[in-house]
């Protein structure tokens, strides 16, 4: 009976989660290329503009901007690669203009970076490599909070006063072990195993950072698209760092 009410107390979040969880079994079971380029894109224009409200940036070209650069991400091999010649022509559009401001370039470091690299390791290390973050990414945000809950004692960082270090060290070690149960499929288990425990410590800065946004925006979420779990950016954070960092380990350590 206890279970039913705190189900219904958190009906909205219930609903959404379980939606998502469908959402993402369905778009991994078609493995297509062009259904993630989609589906990522849709995703990145809602945190895109999640970001520009936090980074308190009022200028619609941004918006063209990114689309512009998630469009030839669907035709470009290296889809990271983007990110550096996007900036390379937005410093050239700012010598040109000077109105142009730095704080611009803001929403193209992220979240525009991290999706890039999501779509990236798809693109070159197929749909088990975005299970492999999935699970990474989720064990350590689902490991962190059951072991602060039950023995975290010391905090982790002013910045953050709910997380503890017991809870960081307990989620970094579930998302470790997890992580390599899927990531040694794709690579020995001795570099899974480094692979898994970095990414799941960037996940934890991704958290970190985009909280950090939020305190400096003065809001409680990134946003509402998400009933019961507020913006987009609130349940990506994790991913947009650990991306990056896997990617790049994949390509230097594989």
């Amino acid at each position: 009976m206890q279970f039913l009410e705190v189900l219904g107390e958190h009906k909205d979040r219930v609903t959404t989660g379980v939606a998502l969880i469908l959402a993402v079994v369905f778009v991994g079971l078609l493995d297509n290329f062009f259904i993630f380029w989609l589906v990522f894109g849709g995703v990145y224009l809602v945190a895109f503009h999640e970001a520009m409200k936090l980074y308190n940036i009022d200028d619609n070209n941004m918006y063209a901007y990114a689309a512009l650069i998630w469009f030839f991400a669907l035709f470009y091999k290296s889809p990271d690669d983007l990110f550096i010649i996007s900036g390379l022509i937005f410093a050239s559009i700012m010598a040109y203009n000077k109105s142009l401001q730095w704080k611009n370039f803001s929403p193209f470091l992220y979240p525009t970076v991290g999706m890039l690299f999501l779509l990236s390791l798809y693109a070159e290390y197929e749909v088990t490599s975005l299970l492999w973050l999935l699970v990474v990414v989720a064990g350590a945000d689902i490991g962190a909070y059951f072991t602060g809950k039950s023995i975290g004692k010391t905090q982790f960082t002013p910045t953050s006063p709910n997380k503890t270090l017991e809870g960081v060290g307990g989620g970094a070690v579930v998302a470790t072990i997890l992580g390599t149960i899927v990531g040694s499929s794709l690579v020995s288990v001795e570099i899974a195993i480094l692979i898994s425990f970095l990414t799941a410590v960037s996940s934890v800065f991704g958290d970190l950072y985009e909280s950090y946004l939020k305190r400096e925006a003065g809001v409680k979420d990134s946003g509402s698209f998400l009933p019961g779990h507020g913006g987009m950016l609130d349940r990506i954070d994790g991913y947009l760092f650990g991306a990056v960092v896997m990617l790049v380990l994949l390509r230097g350590l594989n």
